[in-house]
């Protein structure tokens, strides 16, 4: 019986696909634990008060510095064996996060523990990066949409269930700084796995496809290669589309997460009955996102088949916009569950889409620098909003009026893209066929190939 090319079983079948997804799984369930441990040592310390600037100056720490160390990521992911990229940073991360472990130990918090964190953070988005830039090494192109929703969205559920082991475990070795000390510490073990199964690929089979062996890497050649992934998205206009969707998304979405880790700080602190406050709600808005993650990596493919990925991020940006709005202008833990279960069904359905379409719109020896582009956009949209929510959000987390602003960016950002789409499929139609198996010209904004 014929079967599919873009199904899970058929991904599932080859062992490079597994083999990969497998490194992925480790590595993003060691980020859950570690994250999560330190979210405790930070965030939910009973002898620390936390308000809105607080909580965003901890983040800028961590996530803003990357993008100093992402120009390097993109032209060394391009330049050197992803493999060795992947296997190398692993056990990196592991080494780091015994140092964090002995910092919070010892008490000892500030630059010294938020720089231990940031080298944590920093190492992570050389893995994710690799991962994305690696992909289509092991799937073929129909089956991109799919590799894209199982794997990440496979990934992103990882983080969450190692978030929730750390977050239970916790319950059983209470709040101390020993505690939060063994989590951060347990985190080494699934990124040493991880650093072990990347091994059995051999050194050049993840790319680049011209692998060139370079020791160092300049500020010139950083330069060069900045410049070079630059004008390689701006002769691809979907890559640059829907790098401007998610910048979008992001700055929403990072409002957003602060605002419900404001509300389980400050608002939220009943510990009866189904949804509850504090630590253990947050387990609750952390399990409500990996189930709208799940269930957009089991729809988008479908919907992708149907309807095509530009109408597909329309119609996520339009629920986006009106499910925070309805559900989380009630500001309530079950209505805020629900806003949230929304949310990772629209994050994680547009983060497929926009993955493909830059693994297909861009070239393989450009894909390094491109996605660690991506990725410090992704950090740095979020970041950003995290600043302009600490000084917009009341130490509660209840802003009726930021609500509206999510909403609104949603919404308008879903109208901008509809009309790119439109005008690029008309684009396309006046396209000669012979022009468009060109390279560069080959893009799809309606149905998947």
């Amino acid at each position: 019986m014929h079967q599919s090319p873009t199904t899970v079983r058929h991904l599932l079948q080859r062992g490079d696909f597994r083999r990969l997804l497998l490194t992925r799984l480790s590595s993003q369930f060691g980020d859950g634990v570690f994250q999560a441990a330190l979210a405790g040592t930070v965030l939910f310390n009973p002898q620390q008060a936390t308000d809105p600037i607080d909580v965003a100056a901890g983040f800028a720490i961590l996530l803003l510095p990357y993008s100093l160390v992402g120009p390097f990521a993109g032209v060394w992911l391009d330049r050197w064996s992803r493999r060795q990229v992947l296997l190398v940073a692993n056990v990196v991360r592991a080494v780091l996060v015994v140092g964090v472990a002995a910092l919070t130990l010892a008490g000892i918090q500030g630059v010294l523990f938020y720089v231990a964190g940031l080298l944590v953070f920093s190492v992570n988005r050389f893995v994710l990066s690799a991962l994305s830039a690696a992909l289509p090494h092991t799937t073929d192109r129909p089956s991109l949409v799919s590799a894209n929703a199982l794997s990440t969205t496979a990934g992103a559920v990882a983080a969450v269930l190692g978030g929730g082991v750390a977050i239970v475990s916790s319950a059983v070795l209470g709040s101390g700084s020993g505690a939060y000390a063994a989590l951060a510490l347990a985190s080494a073990v699934p990124y040493l796995v991880a650093s072990a199964v990347v091994a059995g690929f051999s050194r050049p089979y993840l790319g680049p496809d011209h692998l060139t062996v370079a020791a160092t890497v300049s500020a010139r050649d950083v330069l060069h290669g900045m410049l070079a992934g630059t004008r390689h998205v701006l002769a691809h206009p979907p890559a640059g589309a829907v790098l401007s969707v998610m910048a979008v998304h992001r700055v929403c979405y990072g409002l957003l997460t602060l605002m419900t880790l404001l509300l389980y700080r400050n608002t939220f602190t009943d510990s009866s009955g189904l949804f509850r406050g504090g630590l253990a709600g947050l387990g609750e808005v952390l399990a409500a996102g990996a189930a709208g993650t799940l269930l957009a990596a089991a729809v988008t493919p479908w919907a992708v088949r149907r309807w095509g990925k530009a109408a597909w991020v329309v119609a996520m940006l339009l629920l986006g916009g009106v499910g925070q709005l309805v559900l989380g202008g009630l500001f309530e833990p079950p209505a805020i569950v629900a806003a949230v279960l929304t949310l990772g069904f629209v994050a994680q359905s547009i983060k497929i889409c926009v993955d493909t379409t830059l693994q297909e719109a861009v070239d393989d020896d450009f894909r390094g620098r491109v996605f660690s582009a991506y990725d410090t956009l992704f950090n740095v949209t979020f970041v950003l909003a995290l600043l302009v929510g600490a000084f917009a959000l009341p130490a509660s987390g209840v802003s009726w009026p930021l609500l509206v602003v999510i909403g609104v960016g949603y919404l308008l950002t879903a109208l901008l893209f509809a009309r790119w789409a439109r005008g690029q499929a008309r684009r396309e139609q006046d396209t000669p066929l012979a022009l468009r198996a060109l390279p560069g010209l080959r893009h799809e904004t309606g149905q998947h190939a």
